[in-house]
């Protein structure tokens, strides 16, 4: 639907993403029969999605050995295909149609097609007291099972549509054996959609599904009783940039077999032509190459078209003929798309018998604010196009009855919604695999139909789409977490095990705009762990989950889901064995075991740094990195490093933050990382009031503020107009100098004695460009200064040794000289109890004695002794300075942290 940033900025409008509000529905963790079939007596089997209305019956039907298939002469053969598939499935041997009633009533008999397909229906209906479809809606059903001796299904649809539905139905209720002789307790159930038209529109940027995929999904959509699949994918160059082309005869030898598929399924197949690149609205030419290629398409079946004029400029016409016809502005947009769109209405689909109502996309395509390109098209656009929408904002978070109501209002006509859930083109390192959310109740009555973006990945799209096609057909009934639960069975196949590594890796990818609880499962365990409620021994039980799940998944599901979520899973793994490793580290530590936590925690950035390397290629070859448990693992592993912090005697480390969507992985944590070359980097442009912030961890004194912005290849994402702001409770805040002064890079110096735990960055206007933060830092003027030799290697520096981050020691170039010492001096003399000196595991081989200054005299504490020394103060100790002083013929030395306590 829209083109968010990438490096050409093709995009001639940059759309507003909606900040995620709703609160998602919780997960189900609860167990369920993985293979539809009878349940238990208290209840009815599983029917998905949920039917408006379903009562259990006294009697019961037996699948016998033969069963007789009662079919009409217009009974959908789809249905007749599905329901004998069904039977054989359920253990028949012998699965035979016939015209007629069988005479003997110990075999099954199964009669498929509703009044208007097959008579002998409604008197089996009347047999078992169960009225027909005739008072439903379209596609609506009845299906009966019960009578005496081996009993009678009737499948009754209003349509054959209805009867193909039935048969989906029927599927999700008969077990599966290999033999005959199961019964079925009897069950009515009288069932209808809620939206009339239910399904998925192929409309995202970058790579578009395979044709593979497609008819796979075709096949899908009917399965879930989704009736509509619109044809759109934004790179496919003939139905943009060369709509007035022709297909080559392969590519339209390849439409017509989904289109022909989508018959199959009861899927209407729309072709959505996109000419408003390049058409000139009022040529008659242009008009001939559009219905010419509708004409095209028409030949090999498709009875429905849209024309989206979506993601244009409607300020810049393409032909100077429009600009003396309609002048300029919003307002002339929409009646110049009016008036093509009403020939193509008037000149095409009305002289079509059999086409459906044209669909289009408006440019101004969200949110209900009036404006004059809305009136144009409002009063100008033939009342039967159907208009398509996203709800207020791009990805709208939420969706209500009083917005559809609007909608409807400011279009003038009836809506069609283009949901962009789960659509990922615009955040590429994620996979969104929670539930559809945030969609009121009673919508439905609202609008002509539901369609849903997918995402890029068409696999891994289907936990979704199952949620989707559940609210689309019964949203009174909906449930997220319930529907969820039956995606993610679904897709399991019946398998508890693959159910159970699904439900962990969803977990971890569950966050989107519509679901604003990030990893529910495992950030329920984290928070439960820090705060005691939760022993050590189920969190490191989730990460071992973690890290087994992908080898589970990729051994259990489809081979589609698992090239889909490839990249994904492996990052899953690996932040697995990241998890595994920093729980043991929490235990060594609580066991006192401080030399054995260390050395754990020296394998923590490793391991985090695997976790995160692996990247998503997109179409135009950018490799972008994926994102897992997003907003909680991070996090989780900062705790974890300022737990060992505080254990060392460090302080916590800054923790970054925005209010700001991110774009592909570029997440907050970048910007406070001491690495320049990444960075934080925003998915759409600051409104006024966001911004950027550090968390000190605690009350400290500041130093300078520096905020280095900007990025290479957009060096203009920075805040052009914001301030620097500091504060002690979060709550109230204080400017820092001036505003800023039009620089990428700006640096503060605070006032002594300042002090403060946050600071931030916020916009003080709505801003144009994205904004980019490579680092954000706050000096400390109590930091000590370290001195002394060796020289510091390339990459490493002597302050590195007490900067409060063991992960980025002082390395030596050279071993030391004689003399030579390592001096950490602090600002005043302070209380000390104890100097802890920390070196990697392998750079243990130089040796030196730790002194420290008291009352401006070197005393000697004692040797380096492993990869943790600590040696105590004298008691009362008040000092000023640490040395290391290598002996001779010591090795390079490589220091980590020296810490005074």
């Amino acid at each position: 639907m829209f083109r968010t940033k990438h490096r050409s900025r093709r995009t001639p409008l940059i759309a507003v993403l909606a900040a995620a509000a709703l609160s998602a529905a919780p997960l189900t963790f609860g167990s369920a029969p993985a293979v539809a079939g009878p349940r238990p007596e208290e209840g009815p089997p599983t029917i998905t999605p949920t039917p408006h209305t379903e009562q259990r019956r006294t009697d019961r039907i037996t699948i016998t050995p033969a069963v007789t298939v009662v079919t009409g002469s217009k009974s959908d053969p789809a249905a007749v295909k599905l329901t004998t598939a069904a039977l054989k499935a359920a253990g028949a041997q012998d699965v035979t149609t016939a015209r007629h009633t069988p005479t003997r009533s110990d075999s099954l008999a199964v009669y498929v097609g509703g009044p208007t397909e097959n008579p002998a229906s409604a008197p089996a209906l009347d047999a078992l007291h169960t009225d027909g479809p005739s008072e439903l809606a379209a596609e609506g059903y009845v299906l009966a099972l019960g009578g005496k001796g081996a009993g009678r299904i009737v499948l009754s649809g209003a349509d054959p549509t209805g009867t193909y539905y039935a048969a989906q139905s029927l599927r999700q209720i008969l077990p599966h054996r290999k033999t005959a002789g199961a019964t079925v307790r009897g069950l009515a159930v009288r069932d209808w959609p809620s939206t009339p038209l239910r399904g998925v529109i192929e409309g995202f940027y970058g790579t578009p599904w395979s044709h593979k995929a497609r008819l796979d999904q075709l096949d899908d959509y009917g399965k879930h009783k989704m009736n509509i699949y619109v044809y759109s994918p934004k790179d496919d160059p003939y139905l943009r940039a060369k709509w007035r082309d022709a297909y080559p005869a392969d590519q339209l030898a390849q439409l017509k077999e989904l289109v022909d598929r989508a018959r199959a399924s009861h899927v209407e197949f729309t072709y959505a032509l996109s000419p408003g690149l390049s058409v000139c609205y009022s040529s008659d030419d242009d008009l001939k190459a559009l219905t010419g290629k509708f004409q095209t398409l028409w030949d090999i079946g498709v009875r429905q078209f849209a024309v989206p004029l979506d993601d244009i400029s409607y300020t810049d016409w393409n032909c100077d003929a429009d600009k003396a016809k309609w002048g300029t502005g919003g307002g002339a947009a929409g009646q110049a798309q009016a008036y093509l769109l009403n020939r193509v209405n008037q000149q095409f689909v009305k002289t079509h018998e059999g086409a459906r109502p044209l669909q289009m996309v408006p440019t101004e395509y969200y949110n209900t604010t009036s404006t004059p390109y809305k009136t144009a098209l409002a009063g100008q656009l033939d009342k039967d196009v159907l208009v398509e929408w996203t709800g207020e904002g791009v990805v709208a978070p939420t969706m209500t009855v009083d917005q559809a109501k609007r909608a409807k209002e400011v279009f003038g006509h009836s809506i069609l919604t283009w949901d962009n859930y789960p659509v990922n083109d615009y955040a590429t390192g994620r996979l969104f695999l929670g539930p559809f959310s945030g969609r009121e109740k009673g919508l439905a009555e609202q609008l002509a139909g539901i369609t849903a973006n997918p995402m890029i990945q068409p696999y891994a799209s289907k936990l979704a789409l199952h949620t989707v096609a559940d609210y689309t057909w019964n949203d009174s009934a909906y449930d997220p977490g319930a529907s969820y639960t039956s995606a993610v069975q679904e897709a399991a196949g019946g398998n508890a095990r693959v159910e159970r590594a699904l439900r962990t890796f969803t977990d971890v990818n569950y966050s989107s705009p519509v679901n604003s609880v990030a990893a529910p499962e495992l950030s329920t365990l984290m928070k439960g762990y820090w705060t005691g409620s939760v022993p050590a021994s189920r969190l490191k039980a989730a990460f071992v989950a973690l890290r087994d799940a992908p080898a589970t998944i990729r051994g259990g599901v489809e081979k589609g889901f698992a090239e889909d979520a490839g990249p994904w899973l492996d990052s899953a793994q690996a932040w697995g064995v990241a998890g595994i490793a920093a729980m043991r580290m929490l235990e060594e530590q609580h066991a006192g075991h401080t030399a054995a936590a260390w050395t754990l925690r020296q394998q923590l950035p490793t391991l985090i740094a695997k976790a995160k390397s692996y990247r998503y290629t997109e179409l135009d070859g950018n490799k972008v990195p994926v994102v897992i448990g997003d907003g909680v693992l991070d996090p989780f592993f900062a705790k974890v490093r300022d737990t060992s912090n505080a254990q060392l005697g460090l302080e916590p480390q800054p923790t970054a933050a925005t209010d700001l969507p991110v774009y592909n992985g570029n997440t907050a944590d970048r910007m406070s990382d001491g690495d320049d070359s990444t960075y934080f980097w925003s998915s759409r442009s600051p409104k006024t009031g966001e911004g950027v912030s550090l968390d000190l961890g605690g009350q400290q004194p500041l130093g300078s503020v520096t905020v280095a912005m900007g990025k290479p290849g957009s060096t203009d994402d920075y805040l052009h107009q914001g301030v620097l702001e500091y504060s002690s409770d979060g709550k109230t805040w204080h400017a820092l100098g001036t505003e800023f002064d039009g620089k990428a890079t700006w640096t503060a110096d605070v006032p002594s004695g300042t002090t403060a735990r946050y600071v931030r960055v916020r916009a003080t206007a709505d801003q144009v460009n994205w904004l980019a933060v490579r680092e954000f830092t706050v000096a400390r003027p109590d930091r000590p200064t370290v001195s002394g030799r060796p020289a510091a290697a390339d990459g490493s520096s002597l302050s590195a040794a007490a900067d409060g981050v063991p992960e980025t020691p002082y390395r030596a170039a050279s071993a030391p000289a004689p003399g030579d010492a390592l001096t950490v001096t602090y600002p005043a003399p302070h209380a000390v109890t104890s100097v802890t000196v920390l070196r990697p595991d392998d750079a243990t081989a130089s040796k030196a004695q730790v002194r420290l200054r008291i009352d401006g005299k070197w005393q000697t504490l004692g040797p380096l002794d492993g990869p943790v020394t600590t040696r105590p103060a004298p008691a009362g100790a008040s000092a000023d300075a640490v040395r290391l002083v290598w002996d001779d013929g010591s090795a390079a030395p490589v220091v980590s942290e020296v810490i005074v306590k």
